[in-house]
């Protein structure tokens, strides 16, 4: 399968006379891979276990791998864990470009602005409900309980860093009572329905509830996101930076969490930290783009406007 797939690629490749090639994968969603020592946990392990055709290694990572081998950019459109450690460290020994998981286009964007809101303002959401009906492809396949356990846990996370920002609202180790459901129901089609209620404590125990109904056609919100996550992946193949002692301009790391803003489940470098809130994903893009062509990063203090002694300069 992966030679077949590399195959592929350069025949695409050469067939329509590309430069470079970028593959989004859009598939229905797969199930959690398990990390397994001797499998998938090294290079060496998978691309032995993909031989081996090892039945935990998904379709995803086979089109990962293949991907890298050619030196063509892989962004994983859909939850599940496609880039298991062996297939990150072999994009990162290669220098190519990965980028994921799970498109970023309605319930969760909302959810990744509206709990940055409510925590930055020191109201404390304490049970966070979504609950959602579809009918197409993707909701069939969702109701698999493996693959739905996929898309449960990209939902899930993506306020986890926003409630870890405010020591004062959650104590180490709290968290919001946060349940998430996916239905599938036929006659809706591709409009998708999506509830939220979102319960938060205020003032001297007061408690503030939020619902939110939501009603899209999925497929027509996620597919800008396919064309957006495409170009800023190819335009990331030609910025280099070079800092501090760096005698050479290099390429950034093969993981793009630049990409953030427009995925659930953002996959960022070994060891650093994920970032969900949604302006603050936006800022990091447009400070980025801003530097390449010589600009100063955004901020909020504009000091001219507030300080009279500034001011007069």
């Amino acid at each position: 399968h992966l030679e077949h797939i590399r195959k592929d690629i350069r025949k695409f490749k050469d067939d329509n006379q590309l430069d470079k090639v970028i593959v989004v994968w859009t598939a229905n969603t797969e199930r959690f891979a398990e990390i397994i020592p001797g499998v998938n946990d090294t290079v060496d392990n998978l691309l032995k276990a993909v031989e081996n055709s090892h039945p935990e290694i998904s379709p995803s990572t086979i089109f990962a791998l293949a991907c890298i081998h050619e030196k063509t950019p892989f962004i994983n459109g859909s939850p599940q864990n496609t880039f298991v450690p062996g297939c990150i460290q072999l994009a990162e020994r290669e220098r190519v470009y990965i980028g994921g998981d799970d498109f970023k286009s309605g319930q969760t964007k909302v959810k990744s602005v509206l709990v940055d809101f409510l925590v930055n303002a020191g109201i404390k959401p304490i049970g966070i409900t979504s609950y959602n009906h579809l009918g197409n492809n993707d909701g069939k396949n969702l109701s698999a309980p493996q693959q739905f356990r996929s898309k449960e846990i990209s939902k899930s996370n993506v306020v986890d860093d926003m409630v870890a920002s405010n020591q004062i609202l959650y104590k180490s180790g709290e968290h919001p009572d946060h349940v998430v459901v996916i239905k599938y129901v036929p006659a809706v089609g591709d409009s998708k329905r999506a509830l939220d209620e979102y319960v938060s404590e205020i003032f001297m125990g007061g408690k503030n509830t939020i619902s939110l109904y939501n009603t899209c056609e999925d497929s027509l919100l996620a597919s800008p996101l396919i064309l957006d996550l495409t170009i800023i992946t190819e335009l990331m193949t030609r910025i280099e930076y070079c800092a501090g002692d760096m005698k050479e301009f290099a390429p950034f790391d093969a993981v793009l969490s630049i990409l953030s803003f427009m995925l659930k489940a953002p996959l960022v470098p070994p060891g650093t930290p994920v970032v969900n809130a949604l302006n603050k994903q936006r800022m990091a893009m447009e400070n980025l783009f801003r530097a390449c062509i010589g600009l100063a990063p955004q901020n909020e203090m504009l000091l001219e406007h507030k300080a009279p002694a500034i001011r007069k300069y």
